[in-house]
């Protein structure tokens, strides 16, 4: 679908924005979007906004604009949403319970298959409709369901274990919300790390920086 095979990282992280802002002009019945008016939504510009989206493909008309339900649907094609690939989570506990609850309410990219954790007292548990089994089962459970992501929400130090062992039994990407790079320990896995910590500090900056300004 995408007329090279070099897209940078920049651009991925603003195609989930783009259709967000797109579905919400669905919803309120606009049926077409101009670039500039998309780079108003995204703090861009109205070139890179154009530069972003033909890296897809041709999408809009000059003069007209882009079609609001046609560029959603086809972002959403390029991104996967409809994919469903079978994923599990990996630590139930406050982060991972959240998590676990976006994912089923979100029904987008992945199918949540199933729960793990190492503490008894969470095994037995229901989240989101999920029976929480215990991280000893997760090798055949992989196996059996073929999962292909797991989402990891487990102390730094339980890490490379479990990425080990998740490994071993064919499981190639990561939503990984600890603080162990996965991808530096194996070169052929999918990785989107999530550090919470950094995204406070990088508030904080803005904020300090903002009241400097002022």
């Amino acid at each position: 679908m995408a007329k090279r095979d070099n897209i940078s990282s920049s651009v991925v992280r603003r195609l989930p924005r783009y259709y967000r802002f797109l579905r919400e002009l669905d919803a309120k019945g606009i049926s077409r979007v101009s670039s500039g008016e998309l780079a108003k939504r995204m703090s861009s510009t109205a070139s890179q906004v154009r530069q972003d989206l033909n890296c897809f493909g041709e999408f809009g008309q000059q003069g007209i604009g882009y079609s609001v339900a046609q560029l959603k649907d086809e972002i959403a094609g390029i991104l996967g949403i409809s994919c469903g690939y079978p994923a599990i989570l990996v630590g139930a506990g406050n982060i991972g319970t959240a998590i676990a609850n976006q994912v089923a309410y979100e029904k987008r990219c992945f199918e949540l298959v199933g729960i793990f954790d190492s503490d008894m007292r969470k095994v037995g548990t229901v989240i989101s409709g999920i029976t929480v089994s215990h991280t000893d089962e997760i090798e055949r459970f992989c196996r059996e369901k073929d999962v292909v992501t797991a989402i990891i929400c487990v102390p730094k130090g339980a890490v490379e274990e479990l990425a080990d062992r998740l490994y071993g039994c064919g499981v190639r990407s990561f939503w990984n919300f600890s603080h162990f790079d996965i991808g530096m320990k194996y070169d052929d896995v999918t990785v989107e790390n999530v550090h919470l910590s950094d995204s406070l500090m990088q508030l904080c900056f803005r904020i300090k920086r903002s009241r400097e300004d002022n």
